[in-house]
């Protein structure tokens, strides 16, 4: 099949979408639109495009995605069997809709929930087919579920060394006071740990639970971090359920989670040995469950979660 597949990738999950279909023999292109920078001309059209988002609900930013993405297109020498848009919520729903114009199918995943993306309402139809990971999304939208996917798998055990237990790295925000009570459970508990919270201006240099750092770290980095640890820290965004990537890269390299996503009990391959669920509110960590050996999730259930099983939806 000739497959593109339109993404902001700032993380660089997307890539691993596009490998797994490349290794399948499909012909892949992908437009990765957070390469595209938008720069203001001058001050007067950043007080403008304030007034577009505030009074119009538009963005010259989005606009700007739209038109380089429709460029990207026109390069292609034939009409694609499927273009695949992820975070389509980014890009301006006239220039969405055109997308359809390139292919014999336009789908679309969301892996934000929309109380939280409400733009996401605003170009639900543009395309012929929309996914989204919110399973409430689905059902007050008509929308089908699809979860996140495993991009790391990796067979065997894959912790070279143990450094530490239990592993997290965030952006600094609202959960920062959850991040920290959790952090002192675990330092109560005498669990070791390491949490890394990205922090550009250091308003944490006074916070001794976590580590402050103030630059991104790749996701090859994060998988390190992963591998020399024992035990990953999910924590559930505010209105949210759907399951965030930690979830997935948990099972991919083997590691136990815990987690404040009390939705993951639903899923199939839940399991109160490898997932302890906590209480935002009153975290309490045993220590026991850190230290019980992961148990193996059956192949079966994880074939549906790696990227050749997940991506197979897609394609039909």
């Amino acid at each position: 099949m000739k497959i593109t597949v339109i993404s902001y990738d700032n993380w660089g999950f997307n890539k691993h979408i596009v490998n797994s279909l490349i290794a399948n023999n499909h012909e892949v292109k992908h437009i990765d639109f957070s390469k595209f920078k938008y720069k203001y001309p001058n001050f007067l059209f950043k007080i403008y495009n304030f007034t577009l988002k505030t009074f119009f609900k538009q963005n010259l930013k989005t606009k700007f995605y739209g038109k380089c993405i429709l460029s990207e297109l026109d390069k292609n020498q034939e009409k694609q069997d499927l273009i695949l848009t992820i975070k389509g919520d980014f890009i301006a729903p006239e220039y969405a809709k055109q997308i359809k114009n390139y292919t014999k199918k336009s789908t679309a995943f969301f892996n934000d929930n929309i109380k939280r993306c409400p733009k996401i309402i605003g170009v639900l139809n543009c395309f012929d087919e929309v996914y989204s990971f919110e399973k409430e999304d689905c059902e007050k939208y008509n929308l089908k579920h699809k979860t996140n996917f495993i991009y790391n798998f990796q067979t065997g055990n894959t912790t070279k060394e143990v450094k530490t237990t239990v592993f997290n790295v965030s952006s600094i925000g609202k959960r920062i006071e959850l991040i920290s009570k959790i952090a002192s459970e675990l330092k109560r508990q005498n669990i070791l740990y390491n949490i890394l919270i990205f922090d550009k201006k250091n308003k944490l240099k006074n916070n001794s639970l976590v580590t402050s750092i103030q630059h991104t770290i790749s996701l090859e980095e994060v998988n390190d971090y992963i591998s020399n640890s024992s035990c990953l820290l999910d924590l559930q965004r505010k209105n949210q359920s759907g399951l965030s990537f930690r979830v997935f890269e948990s099972m991919g390299l083997h590691k136990k989670l815990i987690t404040t996503n009390s939705s993951i009990k639903n899923y199939e391959f839940y399991n109160e040995n490898n997932i302890l669920i906590i209480d935002s509110s009153n975290p309490i960590i045993d220590a026991d469950f850190c230290n019980k050996p992961y148990q193996a999730v059956p192949a079966t259930i994880l074939e549906q979660y790696k990227l050749t099983g997940w991506i197979n939806d897609f394609l039909v």
